[in-house]
Protein backbone atom coordinates (compact mmCIF):
# COMPACT_ATOMS: atom_id res chain seq x y z
CA UNK A 1 0.00 0.00 0.00
CA UNK A 2 0.98 3.68 -0.78
CA UNK A 3 1.43 5.87 2.11
CA UNK A 4 1.16 9.31 1.88
CA UNK A 5 2.61 12.30 4.24
CA UNK A 6 0.52 15.18 4.29
CA UNK A 7 3.11 17.22 5.88
CA UNK A 8 5.22 16.61 3.32
CA UNK A 9 6.09 20.39 2.02
CA UNK A 10 7.17 18.73 -1.90
CA UNK A 11 3.43 17.51 -2.11
CA UNK A 12 0.76 20.08 -3.68
CA UNK A 13 -2.74 19.58 -4.21
CA UNK A 14 -3.49 18.65 -7.71
CA UNK A 15 -5.73 21.96 -8.18
CA UNK A 16 -2.85 24.30 -6.93
CA UNK A 17 -0.09 25.65 -9.53
CA UNK A 18 3.08 25.01 -8.10
CA UNK A 19 4.92 27.99 -9.91
CA UNK A 20 2.20 30.36 -11.48
CA UNK A 21 4.57 32.69 -12.60
CA UNK A 22 7.04 31.75 -15.56
CA UNK A 23 10.89 32.58 -15.27
CA UNK A 24 11.94 35.55 -16.49
CA UNK A 25 13.48 35.98 -20.29
CA UNK A 26 16.64 37.84 -20.00
CA UNK A 27 17.40 37.33 -23.56
CA UNK A 28 15.96 35.21 -26.90
CA UNK A 29 18.23 34.77 -29.21
CA UNK A 30 17.02 33.03 -32.74
CA UNK A 31 19.77 30.33 -33.41
CA UNK A 32 19.19 28.54 -36.45
CA UNK A 33 16.26 28.92 -39.17
CA UNK A 34 15.02 26.53 -42.14
CA UNK A 35 12.30 26.78 -44.39
CA UNK A 36 9.75 24.72 -41.56
CA UNK A 37 11.44 26.19 -38.22
CA UNK A 38 12.92 28.54 -36.13
CA UNK A 39 15.29 27.37 -33.34
CA UNK A 40 15.21 30.31 -30.25
CA UNK A 41 17.76 30.37 -27.34
CA UNK A 42 16.48 31.50 -24.09
CA UNK A 43 18.71 32.68 -21.07
CA UNK A 44 16.06 32.59 -17.76
CA UNK A 45 16.01 33.57 -14.89
CA UNK A 46 13.45 31.39 -12.46
CA UNK A 47 12.03 32.49 -8.76
CA UNK A 48 14.84 31.35 -7.01
CA UNK A 49 17.37 33.40 -8.71
CA UNK A 50 18.68 30.32 -10.76
CA UNK A 51 19.15 30.86 -14.14
CA UNK A 52 19.17 28.38 -17.20
CA UNK A 53 19.58 28.28 -21.07
CA UNK A 54 16.70 26.72 -22.90
CA UNK A 55 15.95 25.98 -26.54
CA UNK A 56 12.75 25.93 -27.87
CA UNK A 57 11.03 25.46 -32.16
CA UNK A 58 8.69 28.41 -32.40
CA UNK A 59 5.97 27.93 -34.35
CA UNK A 60 3.80 30.26 -36.60
CA UNK A 61 1.09 31.05 -33.74
CA UNK A 62 -1.92 29.50 -35.68
CA UNK A 63 -1.77 26.31 -34.37
CA UNK A 64 -3.11 23.35 -36.29
CA UNK A 65 -5.60 20.55 -36.01
CA UNK A 66 -6.39 16.69 -35.93
CA UNK A 67 -9.94 15.49 -37.28
CA UNK A 68 -11.16 12.06 -36.41
CA UNK A 69 -13.87 11.13 -39.04
CA UNK A 70 -16.51 9.04 -38.49
CA UNK A 71 -18.92 8.01 -41.17
CA UNK A 72 -22.33 6.79 -41.35
CA UNK A 73 -21.51 3.41 -40.74
CA UNK A 74 -19.63 3.44 -38.45
CA UNK A 75 -15.92 3.93 -39.55
CA UNK A 76 -12.98 5.62 -38.87
CA UNK A 77 -11.27 6.65 -41.17
CA UNK A 78 -7.54 6.95 -41.42
CA UNK A 79 -4.81 7.79 -43.40
CA UNK A 80 -1.45 6.21 -44.10
CA UNK A 81 1.90 8.76 -45.04
CA UNK A 82 5.59 8.88 -45.30
CA UNK A 83 6.60 10.47 -41.92
CA UNK A 84 10.61 11.83 -42.25
CA UNK A 85 11.33 11.93 -38.92
CA UNK A 86 11.11 7.82 -38.94
CA UNK A 87 11.92 7.35 -42.75
CA UNK A 88 8.41 4.84 -42.88
CA UNK A 89 4.47 4.87 -43.07
CA UNK A 90 2.32 5.33 -40.56
CA UNK A 91 -1.60 5.31 -40.02
CA UNK A 92 -2.84 8.13 -38.37
CA UNK A 93 -5.45 10.60 -38.60
CA UNK A 94 -5.48 13.29 -40.88
CA UNK A 95 -4.30 16.69 -39.79
CA UNK A 96 -2.73 20.00 -41.06
CA UNK A 97 -1.54 23.74 -40.13
CA UNK A 98 -4.08 26.33 -39.59
CA UNK A 99 -3.97 28.80 -42.55
CA UNK A 100 -4.08 32.11 -42.09
CA UNK A 101 -7.35 33.87 -41.60
CA UNK A 102 -9.05 30.30 -40.49
CA UNK A 103 -10.69 29.08 -37.78
CA UNK A 104 -9.75 24.98 -36.26
CA UNK A 105 -13.40 24.17 -38.31
CA UNK A 106 -12.77 25.41 -41.33
CA UNK A 107 -9.04 24.39 -41.53
CA UNK A 108 -10.23 20.91 -40.10
CA UNK A 109 -12.71 20.73 -42.91
CA UNK A 110 -10.06 22.03 -45.74
CA UNK A 111 -7.77 18.86 -44.38
CA UNK A 112 -10.91 16.26 -44.58
CA UNK A 113 -11.35 17.37 -48.57
CA UNK A 114 -7.45 17.62 -48.81
CA UNK A 115 -6.89 13.91 -47.49
CA UNK A 116 -9.44 11.87 -47.27
CA UNK A 117 -11.85 13.70 -49.96
CA UNK A 118 -14.77 14.51 -47.59
CA UNK A 119 -16.11 17.16 -45.58
CA UNK A 120 -18.16 17.42 -42.49
CA UNK A 121 -21.33 18.86 -41.28
CA UNK A 122 -20.67 18.61 -37.59
CA UNK A 123 -17.05 18.91 -36.33
CA UNK A 124 -16.90 19.35 -32.44
CA UNK A 125 -13.29 20.31 -30.53
CA UNK A 126 -12.27 17.17 -28.01
CA UNK A 127 -9.41 19.27 -26.81
CA UNK A 128 -6.64 21.22 -27.46
CA UNK A 129 -3.12 19.45 -26.57
CA UNK A 130 0.68 20.67 -26.77
CA UNK A 131 3.47 19.19 -28.53
CA UNK A 132 6.43 18.38 -26.97
CA UNK A 133 5.57 22.00 -24.86
CA UNK A 134 9.31 21.09 -23.04
CA UNK A 135 10.68 22.51 -26.75
CA UNK A 136 7.44 23.69 -29.13
CA UNK A 137 5.17 26.32 -28.48
CA UNK A 138 2.63 24.56 -31.06
CA UNK A 139 -1.13 24.05 -29.93
CA UNK A 140 -3.03 21.15 -32.14
CA UNK A 141 -7.29 20.98 -31.71
CA UNK A 142 -8.66 17.41 -32.03
CA UNK A 143 -11.94 17.12 -33.34
CA UNK A 144 -14.95 14.33 -34.14
CA UNK A 145 -16.10 14.89 -37.53
CA UNK A 146 -19.64 13.44 -37.82
CA UNK A 147 -21.95 13.88 -41.14
CA UNK A 148 -19.74 13.97 -43.87
CA UNK A 149 -20.12 14.11 -47.50
CA UNK A 150 -18.04 13.52 -50.41
CA UNK A 151 -15.88 16.72 -51.52
CA UNK A 152 -12.10 16.66 -52.73
CA UNK A 153 -9.57 19.71 -52.34
CA UNK A 154 -6.34 19.17 -53.66
CA UNK A 155 -3.90 18.66 -51.03
CA UNK A 156 0.14 19.17 -51.06
CA UNK A 157 1.18 15.78 -50.45
CA UNK A 158 3.97 14.58 -52.88
CA UNK A 159 2.09 11.48 -53.32
CA UNK A 160 -2.10 10.19 -52.79
CA UNK A 161 -2.53 9.31 -49.27
CA UNK A 162 -3.69 5.63 -48.61
CA UNK A 163 -7.54 6.47 -46.39
CA UNK A 164 -7.88 3.29 -44.23
CA UNK A 165 -11.72 2.65 -42.97
CA UNK A 166 -11.17 0.77 -39.53
CA UNK A 167 -14.85 -0.13 -38.01
CA UNK A 168 -15.49 1.73 -34.74
CA UNK A 169 -16.79 -1.21 -32.62
CA UNK A 170 -13.01 -2.30 -33.32
CA UNK A 171 -11.08 0.66 -32.14
CA UNK A 172 -9.17 -1.20 -29.35
CA UNK A 173 -7.08 -3.17 -32.18
CA UNK A 174 -5.71 0.48 -33.34
CA UNK A 175 -3.72 0.41 -30.40
CA UNK A 176 -1.87 -2.90 -31.17
CA UNK A 177 -0.80 -1.84 -34.29
CA UNK A 178 2.68 -1.63 -35.20
CA UNK A 179 1.88 1.67 -37.33
CA UNK A 180 -0.28 3.41 -35.45
CA UNK A 181 2.28 5.26 -33.13
CA UNK A 182 2.14 9.02 -33.56
CA UNK A 183 1.10 10.35 -29.78
CA UNK A 184 -1.44 12.79 -31.26
CA UNK A 185 -3.76 10.16 -32.99
CA UNK A 186 -3.69 7.78 -30.04
CA UNK A 187 -4.60 10.72 -27.95
CA UNK A 188 -7.41 11.66 -30.65
CA UNK A 189 -8.70 7.64 -30.27
CA UNK A 190 -9.03 7.75 -26.78
CA UNK A 191 -10.98 11.30 -26.61
CA UNK A 192 -13.35 10.08 -28.98
CA UNK A 193 -14.05 6.70 -26.60
CA UNK A 194 -14.31 9.39 -23.89
CA UNK A 195 -16.89 11.62 -25.70
CA UNK A 196 -19.13 9.08 -27.55
CA UNK A 197 -19.03 7.26 -23.86
CA UNK A 198 -20.24 10.33 -22.05
CA UNK A 199 -23.49 9.80 -24.29
CA UNK A 200 -23.65 13.52 -25.73
CA UNK A 201 -26.54 14.38 -28.17
CA UNK A 202 -25.35 15.85 -31.56
CA UNK A 203 -26.13 19.34 -31.94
Amino acid sequence: MIKHNCHDSKLTPMTQKKHPIPPQILSNKVVAKSRLFTVESLELKFSNNEERQYERIRGGGRGAVMIVPLTKDNELLLVREYCAGTNDYQLGFPKGLIDPGETPEQAANRELKEEVGFGADYLKRLKAVSIAPSHFNTTMHIMVAKQLYSQTLPGDEPEPLVVVKWPLTDWRSLLTQDDFTEARSVAALLLLDQYLASGVIDE
